[in-house]
C-alpha cells in the first residue's frame, strides 16, 4: 500500500471528487464551478499555530495574490466543527478574511467535515492543486519546512511549484508530500 491510499481520501492522478459547500457569504461553491480552472484548496483552521505562522508572516496571502494573478482559483476550506472554539461563525470569518487580507475565491464553512474528509484532509495547513482537466496534481504540506516559527518566505513551497509546473504543460515532479500542521477539528 503506497503513502497515497493508506493515508488519503483523494489520489494524486485521478479526478478530484467534485464537492458542494456554502461560502461564509451563504453562496453556494462547487468545484466544478470552476472546470477549466488551476484550483488549489487550503484546509484552514487560523487557531493553529503552523497556519497561523503562515499568514502572520503574509507568506500565504503573497502565495494566494500571485497565484490569483495567473488565474487560479483559491479555496480556503474551514472544517472546524461548531462545537469548537477554533470554529468561526461567518461573521466571525469574513472578519478574518479582512484583517488577513486574503485572497481567497471563497472561504467555505464546512463545519460538517463532509468536504474535509473527502479529501482526506489530515492537517490545517493541508494543500491540494487540481489542474485544469480536473485532475488532481497535488496533495501535501505548503513547503517544506514543518515548523510553526519558521520563515516561510525561505521555505521550498510546493503549491506554488505545483502550479508553476502545471502552467508551464510540465508534469508535477514533486506531487505528494506529508501533510504537516494541526490536526483538523472534526466534529466526528
Amino acid at each position: 500500500m503506497t503513502f497515497a491510499t493508506a493515508a488519503f481520501a483523494v489520489e494524486t492522478g485521478k479526478p478530484a471528487p467534485d464537492f458542494t459547500g456554502t461560502d461564509i457569504t451563504g453562496k453556494t461553491v462547487k468545484l466544478s464551478d470552476y472546470a477549466g480552472k488551476i484550483v488549489v484548496i487550503e484546509s484552514y483552521n487560523s487557531d493553529c499555530p503552523f497556519c497561523n505562522n503562515q499568514y502572520k508572516t503574509g507568506a500565504m496571502q503573497a502565495l494566494q495574490k500571485e497565484l490569483a494573478g495567473k488565474g487560479v482559483v483559491w479555496l480556503l476550506v474551514d472544517s472546524v466543527n461548531p462545537k469548537n472554539f477554533s470554529h468561526r461563525t461567518p461573521e466571525q470569518a469574513k472578519a478574518e478574511m479582512a484583517a488577513e487580507k486574503m485572497d481567497v475565491m471563497a472561504w467555505i464553512d464546512d463545519g460538517s467535515g463532509a468536504i474535509g474528509h473527502l479529501y482526506g484532509m489530515l492537517t490545517t495547513p493541508h494543500m491540494f492543486v487540481i489542474d485544469k482537466a480536473g485532475m488532481l496534481v497535488y496533495d501535501g504540506a505548503i513547503d517544506d519546512q514543518p515548523d510553526p516559527s519558521h520563515d516561510p518566505t525561505k521555505a521550498r513551497n510546493y503549491v506554488r511549484e505545483a502550479v508553476d509546473e502545471v502552467m508551464a504543460g510540465k508534469i508535477v515532479a514533486v506531487s505528494q508530500t506529508k501533510p504537516y500542521g494541526c490536526s483538523v477539528k472534526y466534529a466526528d
